[in-house]
């Protein structure tokens, strides 16, 4: 069973910076896709960015393309979404999430979710 922990939310402005981190434990974190999920306020989840388990391979939903970049340290177990030029409407909570495959994340097919870390974007 893989536990995942996000971190690195807060409230800023916007234009302004943050990076989350997911840290896993339980499994073996090498051998899984990571991404990041968001839920904006009364919306339906969806799918941000995604990496391949060794980092290689990286896609993210159009709206966060060139502001976003999501990576992975394997040896500290940590996922991370480092977010830049933030607008308001990235206002969600963000959750972590682990797949065996691109596909199933992409699809919210994952069996590991974390519980989430609030960004609010001020504007």
């Amino acid at each position: 069973q893989v536990q995942l922990v996000e971190s690195g939310g807060g409230l800023v402005q916007a234009g302004d910076s943050l990076r989350l981190s997911c840290v896993a434990s339980g499994g073996t974190f090498s051998s899984y896709t990571m991404g990041w999920f968001r839920q904006p306020p009364g919306k339906e989840r969806e799918f941000v960015a995604v990496i391949s388990s060794g980092g290689s391979t990286t896609r993210y939903t159009d709206s966060v393309k060139d502001r976003f970049t999501i990576s992975r340290d394997n040896a500290k177990n940590t996922v991370y979404l480092q977010m830049n030029s933030l607008k308001p409407e990235d206002t969600a909570v963000y959750s972590c999430t682990a797949a065996g495959t691109m596909r199933k994340l992409q699809l919210s097919q994952s069996p590991y979710w974390g519980q989430g870390t609030q960004v609010t974007v001020s504007s």
